[in-house]
């Protein structure tokens, strides 16, 4: 029984430096990567401990700052979203992108051409944007669920078609004029904005978005169905779940929840459809989700750090005359390092590497205890001879 007990604890005990080695792999990615992007500056000729500093005073420096470094982050948190709750369930949504756009060019539609203004418009814009962005996202399911067809490859495919689809409406259907764009959407329609900030109210709601995904991710019976699946399908099936309605749903929810990033930024911050309007958001979301390790409050913090660098970038172009491209080398760096970190710590030698360590943290104890229970022995037999 106390073996039983023993192998337990060591159990435990691996499991628990293996969350905190999770925990601390994209901190050294970010560590690193600072690292390498101070080396790039300075083989430009340029101070990168100033360049550092310009680059978080620009998206720290003040209250306004702040505010628009929350607003780069906004699309980010809703992508990272949509692709953590579909990874939970074992399927790669790599569509955030063509979602994303489709809730955008389902608002503009409603904003253009509903005539309801006010807070109902926006809700119906909103609505508009997470049902079509659901539909986007369920062309993928069906076709992996029915014929079998990757779904990574599919949702890929679909980012282009919703890409196409999009230039045709602001070059032809709603085009504004002679401008290859649609109208801008009605003052009424567009988000409030806190007073003497640039941050808008769509903010607010990607963080309460964010809080429930975790609430239904972690704590609720669907939550636990849907991990149970992503981790696996077969013995989920066995149990009973219906796996491919699981995989269904996830897909859909995971695509409302681009979809309404993509009416959020229409609504708080584009205002109308343009050449690259929401380009590199469904990927970046990706790369989000899997620094966060798939965690949604993580995604919430990774987004609003890439956000932070977005935002600082041009700020130290400005003051030390670099590329903002060097802001993107850091991100892809901490991209490349933090997926490495957890894919090594996935390897089978890591794991008995953390095994073997919470083995040896285990054994120590023991031999204190074995020791003092020796020391223990021997002065009570000294005791007795006297």
């Amino acid at each position: 029984m106390s073996a039983i007990t023993d192998k337990k604890q060591r159990e435990s005990l691996a499991m628990r430096y293996e969350r905190i080695f999770s925990f601390l792999a994209p901190l050294v990615a970010i560590l690193i990567s600072f690292v390498i992007g101070g080396i790039v500056i300075a083989c430009l000729g340029k101070n990168p401990v100033q360049g550092y500093a310009l680059l978080f005073s620009g998206s720290l420096g003040n209250p306004q700052k702040i505010a628009s470094s929350l607003v780069s982050a906004c699309p980010l948190i809703f992508t990272s979203l949509a692709a953590a709750f579909a990874y939970k369930c074992g399927v790669f949504n790599l569509g955030g992108e063509g979602q994303f756009i489709m809730g955008a060019v389902a608002s503009v539609t409603v904003a253009l051409t509903s005539g309801v203004e006010g807070v109902p418009g926006i809700l119906l814009c909103i609505l508009a944007g997470i049902i079509v962005g659901a539909v986007w996202a369920a062309i993928s399911a069906v076709m992996k669920i029915v014929r079998g067809l990757n779904e990574m490859i599919t949702s890929i495919m679909l980012n282009y078609v919703a890409t196409l689809f999009m230039s045709y409406v602001y070059t032809s259907v709603l085009r504004d004029g002679a401008n290859p764009q649609t109208p801008s959407v009605p003052d009424s329609l567009m988000l409030y904005k806190f007073p003497g900030f640039r941050i808008h109210a769509g903010v607010i709601v990607a963080v309460i978005l964010t809080i429930l995904v975790a609430y239904v991710l972690d704590k609720t019976s669907f939550g636990f169905k849907v991990r149970a699946v992503g981790l696996n399908p077969l013995a989920s099936r066995v149990n009973g779940f219906p796996v491919k309605a699981l995989i269904f749903v996830s897909f859909i929810i995971s695509g409302a929840i681009a979809g309404m990033g993509g009416s959020i930024e229409l609504l708080g911050k584009q205002y109308r459809l343009m050449s690259g309007f929401g380009s590199g958001f469904g990927f970046d979301g990706v790369a989000v989700a899997l620094i966060a390790q798939l965690s949604p409050i993580g995604s919430l913090f990774v987004a609003i750090f890439f956000g932070i660098l977005t935002t600082g970038a041009s700020s130290m172009q400005v003051g030390i005359a670099v590329p903002t491209a060097i802001v993107e080398i850091i991100r892809a760096l901490i991209i490349i390092f933090s997926v490495s970190g957890m894919a090594w710590l996935r390897l089978p030698k890591t794991k008995q590497f953390l095994a073997v360590l919470a083995a040896r943290r285990d054994a120590k104890p023991a031999r204190a205890e074995g020791a003092m229970a020796s020391v223990a022995g021997t002065t009570g037999k000294e005791g007795a001879r006297a």
